[in-house]
């Protein structure tokens, strides 16, 4: 399958699956169109209709809907795919450290705890907010997480991005963060060993492992669309019967 495809299918269940667990069982279908130049040179993947992803032994069907104007995708019951937090905050990575009470420090060669998760990625990856809120702390922890962004969100979230190697542009203490919006730049600054994100998740000020978060879904489809979504689905789950699993 394209690349192309596969970063579709990234953004529309950024939300919904970790794409830092995949496995050789998972599989998808999906109706979309392609672009091509002169019927012969793919230039870009167009809009996507419908996809079913199999993952962990659970189907995720998305369909595209329009609702306020704007495209979105719901699921089989027309809950919307997206969710207030997006599950990673940096796309094409892995995860080197996970969320633990007893770790061994690299650098300072001791055990304590490790209330986040560690994204190895290349200096200068692109950070993104995991969801919607106000930028809290901005600063340098020299002998800790270096430069470091902090964001409460509602419901008594709040989110921490620590080791950037540097601010996104307009970044700034007061400033209102949306759903994917770059904050920063994967760096090695303060205590680290090489290049990774340390990201933490707190809820009323206790840390939580931030791949157990589960986050509420935004906006599900409105009663009175339900018929027009209806036909469409029962369309698209047509296509999908005969689509081969890739």
């Amino acid at each position: 399958t394209t690349p192309l495809l596969a970063i579709r299918l990234s953004e529309i269940y950024e939300s919904q699956i970790d794409f830092f667990e995949i496995t050789e069982k998972d599989s998808f279908k999906v109706v979309f169109d392609e672009m091509y130049i002169e019927d012969t040179i793919l230039v870009d993947v167009g809009e996507v209709y419908a996809c079913v992803f199999s993952h962990n032994g659970e189907d995720n069907y998305a369909f595209a809907f329009y609702q306020d104007d704007k495209l979105n995708y719901f699921d089989e019951k027309g809950e919307n795919v997206k969710r207030a937090f997006l599950k990673a905050p940096l796309k094409y990575s892995r995860i080197s450290s996970r969320f633990s009470n007893c770790r061994y420090h690299p650098v300072l060669k001791i055990y304590r705890p490790h209330h986040g998760i560690d994204y190895a990625s290349p200096t200068g990856t692109p950070v993104y907010a995991i969801g919607a809120g106000v930028i809290q702390k901005k600063g340098y922890q020299a002998y800790g997480g270096g430069n470091f962004i902090s964001i409460k969100h509602p419901n008594a979230y709040k989110t921490t991005y620590m080791h950037l190697r540097r601010f996104a542009k307009g970044i700034r203490v007061g400033k209102k963060a949306e759903q994917g919006e770059l904050i920063g730049y994967v760096g090695s600054t303060g205590l680290a060993s090489g290049p990774h994100l340390d990201f933490r998740v707190y809820k009323n000020g206790t840390p939580i492992n931030p791949l157990k978060v589960v986050s509420p879904r935004l906006k599900p489809l409105e009663e009175s669309l339900r018929d027009s979504f209806e036909k469409k689905k029962a369309l698209y789950l047509e296509e999908l019967k005969i689509k081969k699993s890739l």
